[in-house]
């Protein structure tokens, strides 16, 4: 490792000029992956906040090369298992790594152990002299399904900020973004975040790692009002669609990743999408 690449990581970037990543690569779960961001002309039909990330990127230096090996339904674990090593080896300048979430979120898990995990993961990500950026988990007491794992998450978030300190990290911060704890900023399952929530998260991305750039915050009007029995019925649908098959795949030690490859798994140049045209 350089010099100048450990002063980097040691501190937030100055980028008053171009940034100085050139290979960018992206691993985790779903949230990474860009679950709830759908796109057809993207790989895995999804972008999300990396895809987005590398978009404004790529947009400022030339020979930029992305790849995504994040993988939905991956617990911590599995992510150190298969996708560490590999993302080592595409030789990466820029590491974004968020894991756990998935784990933190199951009955019985402990963050402290989870947070070993993570301290081990990113003493490894962060040996071959990378910039790595890491996520706290945002604070759920906006949602009453996730409000039970609170404070599992914000002893879990504490530990990511030690680690981070530890190896000279940036952190991403959700759980001070505030405005995507609504449930405007989120799918229609209730735990991934839509295309709105994709874009804020990328505009906080590119705050930490001090990237100017012409993203405009989305600022969604005020919720239509609900009657109870609309809510109650629009609760039924959901616990039908997503929570009963998430309890399902929990009992059968399923993934809703088994079966899914990375998306990206070559560094590769990303582009903006075209704008519309107009008639």
């Amino acid at each position: 490792m350089t010099d100048n690449t450990a002063e980097m990581r040691r501190q937030r970037p100055d980028n008053e000029g171009p940034h100085p990543w050139r290979r960018y690569v992206a691993i985790g779960d779903s949230f990474t992956e860009g679950v709830g961001d759908p796109d057809a002309d993207s790989p895995n039909g999804l972008r999300g906040w990396a895809d987005r990330l590398a978009e404004e990127l790529g947009s400022s230096v030339e020979d930029f090369a992305y790849a995504n090996l994040a993988v939905r339904g991956k617990l911590i674990r599995q992510i150190m298992d298969e996708q560490i090593e590999a993302a080592l080896e595409l030789q990466p300048d820029l590491i974004t790594f968020c894991a756990g979430g998935n784990d933190v979120i199951r009955p019985g898990t402990d963050p402290d152990h989870i947070a070993e995990l993570f301290d081990e993961s990113v003493a490894r990500l962060s040996s071959a002299g990378a910039t790595v950026v890491v996520f706290t988990g945002i604070d759920v007491n906006f949602t009453p399904v996730f409000r039970p794992f609170r404070g599992k998450v914000a002893i879990y978030n504490e530990n990511i900020r030690a680690v981070a300190e530890k190896y000279d990290c940036i952190v991403a911060d959700q759980w001070a973004l505030k405005e995507i704890q609504d449930p405007r900023f989120f799918d229609v399952d209730r735990l991934h975040m839509n295309a709105l929530g994709h874009h804020e998260v990328t505009r906080m991305v590119l705050r930490a790692l001090n990237v100017p750039n012409d993203l405009r915050p989305m600022e969604p009007g005020a919720l239509a009002p609900r009657t109870w029995r609309a809510a109650r019925v629009e609760d039924l649908s959901w616990a039908r669609a997503h929570l009963v098959p998430w309890v399902l795949r929990r009992l059968r030690h399923e993934s809703s990743g088994d079966h899914i490859a990375a998306k990206r798994p070559e560094p590769g140049p990303v582009h903006h999408p075209a704008p519309p045209t107009e008639d």
